[in-house]
């Protein structure tokens, strides 16, 4: 596999189960069960809002430092 492609395909945040039955137990105050895990599984994505949370971390991470260090640099 080259390079690229890796970096291409590498993950960057994930969830698991663990994630998963930690908010089920605050929320329903019980583990879920497989079948509810599995109908999770293709809904989770509906509701993360990828696009802001890339954006966010760019402006809190990348643009924060580059005006740091152009501010400095004066």
């Amino acid at each position: 596999m080259s390079t690229k492609k890796y970096q291409n395909e590498k993950i960057v945040y994930s969830l698991n189960i663990e994630d998963l039955q930690t908010v089920a137990d605050e929320v329903l105050g019980r583990e879920l069960n497989m079948d509810e895990i599995t109908l999770l599984e293709d809904k989770i994505g509906d509701h993360i809002n990828w696009h802001e949370a890339i954006h966010n971390a760019i402006i809190q991470n990348i643009c924060s430092k580059e005006q740091w260090r152009s501010r400095r640099s004066k």
